[in-house]
């Protein structure tokens, strides 16, 4: 339109407006560079692009202890960093700069001199689930709820390629989920068709342990489903993983209208008969693993009811080890928060000892010189 044209011309006219020998430097940013004007991008002008690429997990850590600095913890920044930089897949810096203002918050409700790192837990449950709510679910949908979130739990837990599990809730939050689970994914670049479809099955794990053990389901597999349909779309559409499109790619065009579509209505329909037959040999692989798996999904489930949120090594205790060989960055968290959480039991303990001889002591004051006599025995 003219008002975008106007702006375009203004900042073209305004760049060339610089003297080369002037030393001048335009930086700018953004998210979309794909729909940029080829006048802005070309020699000359913008022509350097750097891509800012969310943090890995020691670009992670290294953020944590930037922002870890001004507050007040019950701990090292150190081991802090560390342990919630695991806890943190796929989060930016602004996210992470979240969580820190959240925990804070957290922990001045409590009223509490430093911040825990559960406190930072649930702050990171916040930014991922959203808020707490005050939903009173009534106790059949408790039971799906449980079921549905212990069926992606134990199918991802059995599933080689599926992302190793952290922590699964049956608590509501405020942005609609009745429960979430939270896992580690695995950094890596390239994947497979066995890979992704293990993702597909994972996702649709929540659904079949619904119909198996209510013998129907409900609409609290949404999100499930939509994440889904994406990723076998993507194996279709993308990146030519289907035997009967063959080595073909349709990237959708930013630019284009909703209607136009780089290919026949013929082709299209192929595409949704193919992702269909896909999404239904997944969903049967899924319901074979959850039936195979119920006394697994049940213990699960039970727990869920009990405790609320549960955490991976509740999963181990209950139905053993992963049979996989697990990825190394997430044995090395799962060893790290091990041995954190020893460290503060210990502290605690020397506190409370600590605070036992105190009050030992304020008592042998009270009784004067006579020692071993009961309180307040002169």
């Amino acid at each position: 339109n003219d008002e975008r044209e106007n702006t375009l011309n203004q900042i073209l006219v305004e760049m060339d407006g610089f003297n080369p020998s002037e030393g001048v430097v335009v930086l700018a940013g953004t998210n979309r560079v794909d729909i940029l004007d080829e006048a802005l991008t070309r020699p000359g002008r913008f022509d350097r692009q750097i891509t800012v690429d969310k943090p890995d997990l020691q670009g992670r850590k290294e953020i944590f202890l930037v922002h870890l600095q001004g507050i007040k913890l019950d701990g090292t920044p150190e081991d802090f960093a560390g342990r919630l930089a695991g806890l943190t897949p796929g989060f930016a810096g602004a996210d992470i700069a979240n969580i820190c203002n959240e925990a804070a918050i957290v922990a001045a409700r409590r009223k509490a001199d430093a911040v825990s790192i559960d406190d930072f837990e649930k702050a990171t449950d916040r930014v991922v689930g959203g808020l707490e709510s005050n939903k009173i679910m009534s106790k059949e949908e408790r039971d799906i709820v449980a079921h549905h979130e212990a069926g992606h739990a134990v199918v991802g837990w059995f599933l080689e390629h599926a992302d190793p599990l952290l922590k699964v809730t049956i608590i509501p939050r405020s942005g609609g989920a009745l429960g979430f689970a939270q896992y580690l994914p695995k950094e890596v670049f390239l994947r497979t068709r066995d890979q992704i479809m293990d993702k597909v099955c994972m996702a649709l794990a929540g659904r079949a342990a619904e119909e198996v053990f209510f013998g129907s389901v409900t609409t609290g597999a949404s999100d499930d489903l939509r994440r889904v349909t994406d990723l076998v779309y993507s194996t279709i559409q993308l990146y030519g993983m289907n035997h009967k499109l063959g080595q073909l790619a349709f990237p959708k065009d930013p630019n284009a209208m909703w209607e136009e579509k780089p290919y026949s209505s013929k082709t299209a329909q192929t595409m949704d008969e193919e992702a269909k037959a896909i999404v239904d040999e997944a969903y049967q692989r899924t319901l074979n693993l959850v039936r195979e798996k119920k006394d697994e999904v049940e213990k699960v489930a039970r727990l869920l009811l009990e405790k609320e949120t549960i955490v991976h090594d509740d999963v181990v205790e209950l139905i053993g080890p992963r049979p996989f060989k697990g990825d190394p960055a997430y044995e090395e968290f799962i060893r790290r928060r091990k041995e954190f959480d020893e460290e503060i039991k210990k502290d605690q303990g020397g506190k409370e000892e600590e605070g036992e001889g105190e009050k030992k002591g304020d008592n042998g004051t009270r009784m004067g010189d006579g020692e071993g006599l009961a309180p307040g025995v002169a």
